[in-house]
């Protein structure tokens, strides 16, 4: 027996200790779960300071056109 073949033996005995077999059936339906984790997601709220920042991002394009160049490139 070569040591590189006892050595790929090893391996696959200890990835196959190491792992267990995977049940490919599942055992329920996954989408009524999922719905309930949809709907029991709180309601979206944006902070103070995100209108902030995107009035000031409003006001400094109007104040300064040209600066929308540079917020363009930065897409």
């Amino acid at each position: 027996m070569k040591p590189e073949n006892h050595n790929h033996e090893e391996i696959q005995k200890a990835l196959k200790e190491a792992l267990p077999r995977v049940d490919a059936q599942l055992q329920h339906d996954l989408w009524p779960a999922m719905l309930r984790r949809i709907q029991e997601q709180p309601e979206l709220s944006v902070p103070w300071y995100d209108w902030a920042l995107a009035a000031a991002i409003v006001a400094i394009t109007v104040l300064f056109p040209r600066i929308a160049l540079l917020f363009a490139y930065h897409l």
